[in-house]
């Protein structure tokens, strides 16, 4: 038998310590998965009004997380991002919009549903912002290399301790998938106390699927 790398979601693994849940409620077992799949769906509409919406096709929606609390009679989502002025800047009504169509396609009918925006500082701290302006690199045929070392550079002006970014698949368009990775800084994955940000991204190119994948150390 062949020795298997054993490998473990960074954010799964650090839970209780430095990191906590993105979604916040309890249920009774049989409504367990209604209740996920009701989270799907939220976070699903929420990323695709915002691409419909946004100012500008920049490529980056700028969503860096979506945290859901929800009580018996409230639904309160937080929407993190890093540039809210492409959305809102001008239209405040685009958030009572989205507010509404969602309340009437989750069919709260004894449930109030709030929607708020907070503006994350240093957006580019955040690995799903940055892996959202790798796949507009990659979209736009710039070379995977120079897109890797300019998200690498914003990262740092960020201020963060170390970051790795890898990219996996049909790169620049080669036959033979393949997977490239570049590393700056320090990432220590196996220390729990450090607080380690990850993402897992998928981009659609004229060549197939890639993934991208965000290991950011902030502290």
């Amino acid at each position: 038998w062949g020795i298997m790398g054993q490998k473990i979601n960074p954010l799964g693994f650090r839970l209780g310590t430095t990191q906590s849940h993105d979604s916040i409620w309890f249920a009774q077992p049989t409504k367990y998965s209604e209740n996920i799949q009701e989270d799907k769906k939220i976070r699903d509409w929420i990323k695709n009004f915002i691409q419909k919406n946004r100012r500008i096709s920049s490529g980056v929606e700028g969503i860096g997380e979506i945290k859901i609390q929800k009580r018996i009679d409230l639904i309160q989502v937080i929407i993190y991002m890093g540039f809210p002025k492409l959305l809102i800047e001008g239209k405040p009504q685009k958030i009572e919009e989205l507010q509404t169509n969602m309340h009437k396609k989750l069919n709260c009918v004894n449930r109030k549903l709030n929607i708020a925006i907070v503006k994350v500082t240093n957006a580019y701290k955040h690995p799903n912002i940055l892996a959202e302006f790798i796949a507009g690199q990659l979209k736009n045929r710039v070379s995977f290399r120079k897109a890797m070392k300019k998200a690498i550079e914003l990262t740092e002006q960020a201020g963060t301790k170390g970051v790795q970014v890898q990219i996996a698949g049909r790169i620049d368009g080669k036959e033979i998938a393949r997977v490239e990775w570049i590393r700056e800084g320090r990432v220590p994955l196996q220390t729990i106390r450090a607080k380690i940000e990850y993402c897992c991204y998928t981009v659609r190119t004229i060549y197939g699927v890639l993934g991208i994948k965000v290991w950011i150390f902030s502290k």
